[in-house]
């Protein structure tokens, strides 16, 4: 039935109106009266039913005939009659009533209408029942109802809202999915004719519309959601203000009573901005209001709301709403926590669903990231990363870099996150290449950072990059030559520290393998005691490479019981590790072992996962045979050029390389894997390539492997040898190197091998043609040191005769004078590199023999020592320059600590040369004290040198660069921790503390700065200063725990050291002194850092017998050596006076780096520069400040930099027409004097690397400038004339170590002024030299004058013959030496127009 724009026409009725005015019924219809049944009712009612249906608004007569008829169905008897029937019909009935008459309806009484209207919307509840033989009745009560917009009535009634809100909640309520889309429609143009057509909504009858919009009711009435939805849409423009009104006074004004619904209003907002923003256009700002209250956890609430209307897919607000966006981002940083972390979580959604803001909330997220709270950190790597797995063209390089950060993160669970999203989108990105080869390149850098990580120190992460390593770089479930392809390309591919993280992760590995299989044979041997303390000491062992140490060492514990109980079990873990076991293998047994161990009544079992660590850590899951011939397989499609090298973004070459350093490492691993005829021929071809390092690696590789390749394989034996031999005689120094060992290592014949190679490079060497030594110079001294007993003795009359005399005695070519302090390789030259080899010969020839019965060591230490005096110019011609005299000096510096190394010649080492060899770590050239650092920590940490060579870092103290600083700081905490936990780990390391214990260090380092040729005034404040930062350097480190009361003992240490002397120069009374000042300066840092040192030391240290003499009885030195005025300066740290050099003179820009601080001369500076004779401690101060700036800058301090030309104010004596514009460098060379390698010097910034050549003319008329002197002890004359100078004078003007600048006593210190300013060298004259008196080796053979014959050439006029220069060091060939001049071999050296031997000490 459907009522369309016009009714249908009445039909006509025989019925009329009685004359005593009963109701007219329509024909054939009696009285309906409540007599009669309720069937013959409905039957009547019916018909009634029919007749309205087919009347029409026109009718006028039958309107009015049936008036009173519309009256008496509106009467209580039907009204509220109990049969639902007759209700609906009656409601019919009614409906088509209001139809007919309408628009007055024949009803007057207001309360009348309202129970009628009340009776309809009762009987609206029958549409519920779609299936309801009645439904088509109900349904024509709301299509009539709604066609003729019947309740409109209602508009006239006082409580009409009353009617409307059980309308509404009716039809709310009956609505369901079995219904049509017109029941609906009828629905909502009766609703909406309400709404639009009204005054205005009521907050009830709102409320009966938004209460279908909360959560709970949507869930419930899917049906009556989507009807509230499309009725807000169509009343848009009418309900908008009510809904406006609503939520003022709930957000704005606090009203909640307004409405139940109060509560639930930010769910609303939400559900109404989805369906249209325009109901909201006024609710927003009271958002922004509300953004900004007091209260924490309503702006948690409105944040939460905003989050999803602006995150919503389809959502403009940001754009349309900017005020509201840029109030809603400052919630970022709002100080309530929950905030914050909504906000973050807000940006994954933002993100994906709206890439344009990603620029708004790239900057709140880098704070976040930041984020104090570890959960707000951590849901920021989940938001980027969320994001980037659904398009990585969502975030950009900043936002992946707050990632690449948190990787860093001190809370595991954040660095955790933060990689393993990382690993998540290089394996998506760049493994399967799902976004193109764009894609892959933006998140190239992933597998670096990811293997760099490896480096921390915790073991979780660690554990994570092995991981990560197996499953997301190289998963391990591929195929074999697929896993290798990706190994291949990726180990190609990755940066050099990447690299070494990856080898030390395979090193690590492979070391807990061996752990392991040592385990193993512990349980097949008997049970013992001393078998169970070694078993004890393994599973500490493979405890701390498993989390949390502390619990893996039950588990360990556990699982070495099971192991023992359960002979299967260890046979399995035997196969795992067995050099044989392929990675299918592996797989099976570690399925097998953790089936064993397996409790199903424990769902969570630690110890299983602590043992699935372990077996994951030991199994092979990469590397077996059939893979090593995949890798060797695509190395050769590479070399052949049939590879996908280019596709894969690497070179040919570059794979090449990478692919044989790649074997080269998994030798080392795995060499059982290599050991087969078709690898070792492909070898063989690598070997014949011109590229060096390919072959280099290739005869590496032979060398870890090839130990059967003489049984087994002969014909690749035939073909190795001459390859080996000429690698060995005509090859680099490194193939040269790898070709004398890997003979050794394979061959049964090696001797016979090695004397075909050492008897022709012996006889054949030529110092006329260093570029022909090098590689001969290595063999022959890797030779020496493997077959010592072979090759020893004919190395001896090498050593002698060629070695010292004809090679490192003689300067046959001219360095080139370029003025910097360090060279590239390439640049060095070849002389000089033969140097250095034949340097190593001699150390290595001596590690071969390991014992000095023919005084052989004594001679070269002397000859290294001389080498560290001379600065590395050991023939002292001046015709070496000063990047090889660098090369020289670190070559000789090593050579010395190597020599340490190896006890019988420790023995032999005296203090002076030791602290010579300490010395270089203060070296006025960045690369030497780098080099050798890192030198002097490699063998520290391997426990190879001696426990006073740790002491050397103090000195790094006055490293002018802080990353060296932190480097030495860096060193110290890994020696120490690695010393201590050797301790605990190793019951045996008791009996030897004195050369373990870290804390042992103090006396050692005491004596080494008692000794520093810096200190050379006690009372000194900034030398007491100098010596007290470098005290604490190491001091602090030491302290960082108080383990065993260490506090008392170092400071019983230093106490005990008072009670002894010097045993150096024990009669010395100034030396003395200067020892137990500093031990006083130790004492003073000791009690000022630490209130436990006045505890009793647990007990009483030793102290090393060849440093200190035995105390002796009845002796007490209770005086004190520094004042308290020092002692207050030294722990306050008072402010020293302002740089002015430093603070005048900025740096020069440069492009592409940061520029050094040039120091040059001004005003100040050249008066301190003139007059720093008479007043040295001016000069020194200024020049510890002026570095302090350039300490920090990173510019390679070797680089020539610009100099600025600047004016200098003429000072009292000089002449101001003269003095005119001075060269900066060389205004304040006088300044620098001799300063290495010191915190805080001038020269530090950028000069201490460069020789600054003169860029002006001296003037032809004026007075010729001095020569510059020569680095040699000055001619004997000048030498007796100067001798009695006094201690003022004498006094170092700077201190440090510095060789490069002139000393200020030097007449050609000012050589570059002298034509403007000639004065100034009358000033310098005057001033007398100063005078240092230094110790030299006891053992240094004097000349008839007392002069060392190394030293005698330094005298004009001189000229030594070879035989000469040889005699210091074939004396030590000779019986025995004069023990007097043993005891006065003490050399004094002026420091004058030329500086003596040792004034680079």
């Amino acid at each position: 039935m459907d009522f369309t724009a016009q009714p249908k026409p009445a039909t006509a009725l025989c019925g009329v109106v009685s004359a005593d005015g009963k109701i007219a019924y329509p024909p054939g219809v009696k009285e309906i009266t409540d007599k009669i049944t309720t069937d013959e009712m409905i039957k009547r009612l019916k018909m009634v039913v029919k007749t309205f249906m087919d009347m029409d608004q026109d009718s006028e007569d039958e309107k009015q005939q049936y008036l009173p008829l519309a009256l008496h169905l509106a009467s209580e008897f039907f009204l509220r009659n109990p049969n639902k029937d007759v209700r609906l019909l009656v409601a019919c009935c009614l409906a088509d009533i209001f139809r007919i008459y309408a628009p007055e309806a024949p009803y007057t009484s207001h309360d009348k209408l309202k129970d009628i209207f009340l009776f309809i919307t009762r009987q609206l509840k029958g549409l519920e029942d779609t299936k309801s033989p009645q439904f088509n009745r109900y349904f024509y009560l709301l299509e009539n109802l709604a066609w003729v917009k019947s309740y409109n009535i209602c508009f006239e009634l006082e409580d009409c809202n009353e009617i409307f809100i059980q309308l509404f909640r009716t039809l709310f309520s009956v609505i369901n999915n079995s219904h049509n889309k017109k029941v609906q429609m009828h629905m909502l143009d009766l609703m909406s004719s309400i709404i639009m057509e009204g005054d205005g909504v009521t907050q009830e009858l709102l409320d009966s519309i938004l209460i279908n919009l909360i959560p709970a009711h949507k869930n419930l009435n899917k049906q009556s959601f989507d009807l509230a939805k499309v009725l807000l849409k169509r009343t848009v423009q009418t309900i908008e203000a009510c809904i406006a009104n609503f939520f003022n006074q709930v957000l704005v004004l606090g009203r909640s009573s307004v409405s139940d619904l109060s509560e639930h209003v930010f769910d609303l907002i939400q559900e109404l901005f989805a369906i249209d923003p325009h109901l909201l256009l006024s609710v927003m700002p009271q958002l922004e209001f509300k953004l900004k209250s007091n209260d924490g956890e309503e702006r948690l609430a409105v944040v939460r709301l905003l989050a999803k209307l602006f995150g919503s897919k389809d959502s403009d607000l940001a754009t349309q709403n900017r005020p509201l966006w840029q109030c809603f981002l400052g919630r970022f940083n709002d100080i309530h926590v929950p905030v914050r972390l909504e906000s973050v979580k807000f940006a994954s959604h933002c993100l994906m669903n709206h890439p344009d803001l990603a620029k708004d909330l790239t900057e709140y997220l880098k704070v976040r990231s930041h984020d104090p709270e570890e959960a707000i950190r951590h849901d920021v790597i989940v938001t980027i990363i969320t994001a980037a797995k659904r398009d990585l063209a969502l975030v950009n390089d900043q936002l992946l870099g707050f990632v690449r950060e948190r990787t860093l993160d001190k809370r595991w669970r954040v660095r955790k996150e933060a990689m393993m999203g990382l690993a998540q989108l290089y394996k998506k990105y760049c493994l399967h290449g799902e976004a193109g080869k764009e894609a892959a390149e933006k998140v190239s850098w992933i597998k670096d950072k990811l293997l760099h990580i490896y480096y921390q120190n915790s073991i979780d992460d660690k554990l994570l990059v092995e991981k990560i390593f197996a499953q997301y770089l190289v998963p391990h479930n591929l195929e074999t030559e697929e896993r290798m392809k990706c190994l291949y390309y990726l180990y190609a591919s990755l940066d050099p520290n990447a690299v070494k993280a990856l080898n030390e992760m395979w090193k690590c590995q492979n070391m807990l393998r061996s752990h392991v299989r040592e385990l193993l044979d512990l349980h097949k041997q008997p049970t013992s005691e001393a078998n169970c303390s070694a078993m004890f000491g393994k599973l500490m062992t493979i405890a701390k490479n498993l989390p949390d140490p502390g619990k893996a060492q039950d588990f360990v514990k556990k699982f070495n019981q099971v192991l023992g109980d359960d002979e299967k079990l260890r046979s399995q873990l035997e196969l795992l590790i067995s050099p044989t076991c392929s990675c299918k293998q592996a797989d099976v047994c570690v399925r097998e072992i953790a089936r064993k161990l397996a409790n199903p009544k424990q769902p969570t079992n630690p110890f299983l996962e602590m043992v699935k660590f372990l077996l994951e850590r030991i199994a092979p899951v990469h590397i077996d045979s059939e893979a090593i011939s995949a890798l060797v397989k695509l190395m050769n499609k590479s070399i052949e050029g049939t590879a996908d090298d280019e596709e894969e973004g690497v070179s040919p070459d570059t794979a090449i390389r990478s692919g044989l350093e790649l074997l080269k490492v998994l030798s080392f691993t795995h060499p059982t894997s290599f050991h087969s005829a078709e690898t070792y021929e492909s070898l063989l071809q690598c070997l014949r390539m011109e590229d060096d390092k390919v072959a280099e690696a290739a005869i590496q590789i032979f060398r870890n492997t090839g130990h059967k390749i003489e049984t087994d394989l002969p014909q690749i034996r035939s073909t190795l040898i001459p390859i080996l031999h000429q690698k060995a005689k005509r090859g680099t120094p490194h193939q040269a190197k790898q070709a004398v060992h890997c003979i050794h290592a394979i061959f049964t014949n090696k001797e016979v091998q090695l004397a075909q190679i050492f008897e022709p490079l012996s006889r054949s060497l030529n110092a006329d043609v260093p570029e022909q030594l090098i590689t001969p110079l290595v063999s022959l001294g890797h030779i020496s040191m493997l077959a010592p007993d072979q090759f020893a003795s004919p190395m001896k009359s090498v050593v002698a005769n060629f070695i010292v005399k004809d090679l490192l005695m003689n300067d046959r070519s001219t360095g080139e004078k370029n003025g910097k302090l360090w060279s590239p390789d390439e640049e060095v030259s070849p002389e000089v590199l033969a140097k250095v080899q034949a340097i190593k010969l001699l150390v290595r020839w001596l590690l071969g023999m390991k014992n000095n019965q023919s005084k052989s060591a004594n001679s070269t230490l002397r000859l290294l020592s001389a080498m560290l005096v001379s600065e590395g110019d050991l023939t002292e011609q001046k015709r070496i320059s000063k990047s090889d005299m660098s090369r020289l000096r670190l070559a000789a510096g090593s050579a010395i600590m190597k020599l340490a190394q190896e006890p019988c010649y420790h023995e032999i080492i005296t203090p002076e040369q030791f602290q010579l060899c300490a010395l270089v770590i203060n070296d006025e050239c960045y690369q030497v004290r780098q080099i050798f650092a890192q030198k002097l920590h490699k063998a520290l940490v391997k426990l190879l040198l001696p426990l006073e060579y740790m002491a050397i870092f103090a000195l790094c103290a006055k490293d002018p660069v802080k990353e060296r600083r932190a480097h030495a700081r860096q060193c110290l905490l890994k020696n120490i921790s690695i010393r201590r936990e050797y301790i605990k780990q190793n019951p045996m390391a008791t009996e030897k503390l004195l050369s373990l214990l870290p804390e042992y260090v103090v006396p050692y380092m005491i004596h080494l700065l008692a000794h520093d040729p810096d200190f050379t005034r006690s009372q000194d404040v900034d030398q007491l200063r100098d010596i007290k930062e470098c005290l604490w350097f190491m001091l602090e480190v030491l302290m960082t725990k108080n383990e065993n009361n260490s506090h008392a003992f170092m400071k019983k240490m230093a106490e005990n050291i008072k009670l002894t002397k010097d045993a150096q120069s024990p009669d010395e009374s100034k030396t003395n002194e200067k020892l137990y000042t500093v031990c006083d300066v130790a004492l003073c840092v000791i009690n000022s850092k630490s209130a436990l040192c006045n505890a009793d030391s647990p007990k009483d240290p030793v102290l090393p017998m060849k440093f200190f003499t035995q105390p002796e009885k009845d002796f007490c030195n209770d005086k004190s050596y520094i004042s308290e005025e020092t002692r207050v300066l030294l722990l306050t740290g008072k402010p020293k006076p302002a740089g002015v050099l430093g603070a005048v003179n900025k740096p020069l820009s440069a492009t592409g780096r940061k520029p050094y601080v040039r120091s040059t001369g001004t005003e100040t500076g050249s008066t301190i520069n003139v007059n720093s004779e008479l007043n040295p401690s001016t000069g020194s101060r200024s020049s510890r400040e002026q570095s302090s700036e350039a300490a920090e800058t990173g510019v390679s301090e070797n680089e020539e930099n610009p100099v600025r030309i600047i004016s200098v104010t003429p000072v009292k004596n000089i002449d101001p027409v003269k003095n005119k514009e001075i060269n900066s460098d060389q205004a304040t060379q006088g300044n620098i004097s001799s300063d290495r390698g010191k915190k805080r010097t001038v020269t530090a910034a950028g000069t201490e690397n460069i020789q600054q050549k003169t860029d002006e003319k001296v003037d032809e008329s004026g007075p010729p400038a001095p020569s510059k002197p020569r680095r040699g002890r000055r001619p004997k004359s000048e030498s007796q004339g100067n001798a009695t100078k006094n201690d003022d004078i004498n006094k170092p003007l700077s201190k440090g170590r510095k060789r490069a600048a002139v000393s200020q006593e030097s007449p050609g210190g000012l050589e570059a002024g002298n034509a403007k300013a000639p004065k100034l060298q009358d000033i310098a004259k005057k001033a007398a030299p100063a005078e240092r008196q230094i110790d030299l080796q006891r053992s240094q053979v004097l000349g008839s004058d007392g002069d060392s014959l190394w030293d005698i050439e330094s005298s004009p006029g001189n000229s030594p013959s070879d035989l000469d220069r040889l005699k210091a060091w074939e004396s030590s060939q000779e019986e025995t030496e004069d023990s007097e001049l043993v005891k006065g071999s003490v050399l004094k050296v002026q420091q004058g127009a030329c500086r003596g031997l040792f004034d680079s000490i």
